[in-house]
């Protein structure tokens, strides 16, 4: 057959057109004709008849014979599908259609050189599956007698592929040979033999070649060893990524405890007590007879309760106390010795601290008055905002109003144009309205005929059920009346004081077994007892050191409280003072600030005049979705807290329910 292009390029256009064909939507002839245009097209030549005639009878062959070539693919995915792609069952497909039906067409030839274009590996195991005499004449042939006519299947199918079966097995073996990298040696005719007379003339002697100097190499240098290991920059750049990649996390981790920190300003005095005052209102509305509640019980708080401590306790206390009494025995020495106090120093710090802690105030007075006077300043303006965007919402209402006023006005003349449709229509629907009433009422005679005679059926079978189930009952109530009488046993008189017989060793009566068991009782009683003296001397040894111990420590906790009061009494005179702030910018920004305030209470004085009725209801529904909005934004707010929680991997209930805490008290 003489193509213009390889063998391997027509099986590939081939391929192409059986995968790019999709029955549902495209009809074979034009599919194949399209597919045959732009492969001219990529081509910049068209192809030649023979090449066009064979892609399209092989193609046609393939769709209509799917179901013979379905058998063969099956069986070999079957058996070999899990060492076998699906993607190359159209390339199978295409070499089980050549074989079996256009095999006499092309000749071994052909065909072998179309198996060889493609991989031989592939080609040798899906060969030696499909021909298979086995194969053929068993399973394949039956599935084949199932969809067609058993003389179409021996003339037209098995008849041509066994006549050229040993050819095609020969080639098989040679496949075999070429995978295994033993391919059969070609025979090449051996030319005949041609005398030639005898050469007895002597040969020349074979010249001794000179000696070649042997070169003298370089020592070979050992392979170096960065050529096993990572170089430094490598290493350095991990560590680097590392660090950052550690860094993201703790900013991540930083973020998501704190995203909700800022995001919640706090509400003014005047708004938390508007808003009170409209809660209040609405909930002294709404009567319910509610069940008075008992007061709680008063806590009786005990400040000097006494606290039970533990030996160990005791003994760490004791042990610390001594060790501390040590200590002041060596500063006392020191200090006889010659050694310096440190007051002086404390007074010093002390001082030093004063003024650290005055320049602090100073600074945070600054900050709050600034803070206090750009609070002042917002106001301002949000009244100024809120009093442009009353007038335009005024102008609004007023535009919709009229809008309002020509669609009602329109609305109603469509109304009345339908309403005289519908007067119409209805004339005319009068008389199928009787008929379907008579309908209606004759189907409702059959169903209740019907619903009677079922009620019958279902109180006969009930009755029947219902006799049948006491008949069982009965029965059962007898076979457990004769499970629970038992059978009388007679009782088998023993004699304790005989033996077994046995003729063992150590045997013996049960008289004797527990005349023997008291003497080992009595034994173990009199060790138990010697064991608890023991133990109530050592207690009581211990007790006497506790006690002496527990004076000890009495001694110095009262020495430390009457310590602790007067350092407390102290500190309370040093905070009783208020520290004076004394700077001229603070006192600027205090005066500022009284001017802002002034000049806010006088505009809110002013609007506050102004406000009727409807302003008073407008700011209820506010507050009332507002206060909604804020309930679905803390249950948001919960729920994203939880979510961070987990990825933190905070696993106690407590942690997770003091977070949510916090973040309620950073909302309100």
């Amino acid at each position: 057959m003489a193509v213009n292009l390889s063998y391997g390029d027509l099986v590939q256009c081939c391929l192409e057109v059986i995968q790019s064909f999709n029955p549902i939507t495209d009809a074979p002839e034009d599919h194949v004709n399209q597919y045959l245009k732009q492969f001219s097209l990529s081509l910049t030549q068209e192809l030649g008849e023979s090449e066009q005639t064979f892609v399209m009878e092989v193609f046609s062959g393939c769709i209509r014979y799917s179901r013979v070539l379905r058998v063969v693919l099956d069986g070999f995915y079957n058996r070999d599908g899990k060492t076998i792609l699906r993607s190359e069952q159209n390339l199978y497909l295409v070499f089980t259609y050549l074989a079996l039906f256009r095999l006499d067409e092309l000749g071994i030839d052909v065909f072998r050189k179309m198996v060889l274009s493609q991989d031989i590996n592939k080609m040798y195991r899906f060969l030696n599956f499909f021909l298979d005499d086995k194969n053929l004449r068993t399973w394949m042939k039956d599935e084949w007698n199932k969809q067609y006519d058993a003389a179409f299947v021996q003339s037209d199918l098995l008849s041509p592929i066994l006549r050229w079966h040993p050819v095609l097995m020969k080639f098989v073996a040679q496949l075999k040979s070429k995978v295994d990298n033993m391919s059969a040696k070609k025979r090449t005719k051996t030319a005949a033999t041609v005398l030639e007379p005898f050469n007895l003339t002597k040969p020349r002697p074979r010249g001794v070649p000179m000696p070649e100097i042997i070169p003298t190499l370089r020592k070979h240098s050992g392979v170096p060893q960065t050529t096993y290991s990572e170089p430094r920059e490598q290493i350095e750049i991990s560590a680097i990524q590392e660090m950052n990649r550690r860094q993201a996390e703790e900013q991540l981790m930083e973020a998501s405890r704190s995203q909700f920190a800022c995001a919640n300003p706090e509400k003014s005095a005047k708004t938390k007590q508007r808003l009170a005052k409209i809660i209040t209102e609405e909930e002294q509305k709404l009567q319910f007879n509610k069940s008075k509640a008992m007061p709680a019980p008063p806590r009786k708080i005990c400040e000097n309760a006494p606290v039970k401590l533990n030996t160990v306790t005791i003994l760490r206390e004791g042990r610390l106390y001594k060790k501390r009494e040590e200590e002041e025995l060596k500063r006392l020495e020191g200090y006889e010795a010659g050694a310096k106090d440190k007051t002086e120093f404390l007074e010093w710090q002390r001082r030093m601290k004063a003024k650290d802690t005055a320049e602090q105030l100073a600074e945070i007075e600054k900050r709050r008055l600034g803070g206090k006077m750009s609070y002042e300043e917002a106001i301002l303006s949000r009244e100024k905002i809120a009093e442009e965007n009353r007038r335009k919402v005024a102008e609004m209402k007023e535009k919709a109003a009229k809008y309002m006023q020509d669609y009602m006005e329109q609305k109603l003349e469509e109304e009345q144009q339908q309403k005289r449709l519908v007067e119409g229509v209805l004339s005319t629907h009068e008389n199928a309205k009787e008929a379907k009433k008579r309908m209606k009422e004759y189907k409702g005679k059959i169903v209740q005929e019907v619903t009677e005679e079922l009620k019958d059926l279902m109180k006969q079978a009930l009755e029947e059920a219902e006799v049948e189930m006491k008949q069982r009952m009965h029965i059962i109530h007898e076979i457990r009346a004769l499970e629970s009488t038992r059978s009388v046993r007679h009782a088998k008189m023993v004699d304790l004081s005989s033996t077994g017989g046995h003729k063992l060793l150590g045997e013996m009566s049960i008289v004797e077994l527990r005349e023997r068991l008291a003497l080992f009782e009595e034994e173990e009683r009199e060790k138990e007892e010697r064991k608890r003296d023991d133990i109530i001397e050592a207690k009581q040894a211990k007790h006497k050191m506790l006690v002496s111990t527990i004076e000890m420590i009495s001694r110095h906790r009262t020495e430390q409280n009457r310590a602790a009061a007067i350092k407390m009494e102290t500190l309370k005179s040093c905070h009783s003072k208020k520290p004076e702030i004394h700077d001229e910018k603070v006192a600027d920004l205090q005066r500022r600030l009284e001017e802002k305030r002034a000049e806010r209470l006088q505009k809110q004085e002013m609007s506050r005049r102004g406000v009727d009725k409807r302003s008073l209801q407008r700011l209820r529904q506010l507050s009332t979705s507002k206060k909604i909005s804020e309930e679905n934004r803390w249950r948001e707010l919960e729920e994203s807290r939880e979510r961070s929680a987990r990825v933190c991997g905070q696993g106690p209930d407590k942690s997770a329910k003091a977070t949510n805490r916090n973040v309620a008290l950073a909302m309100y």
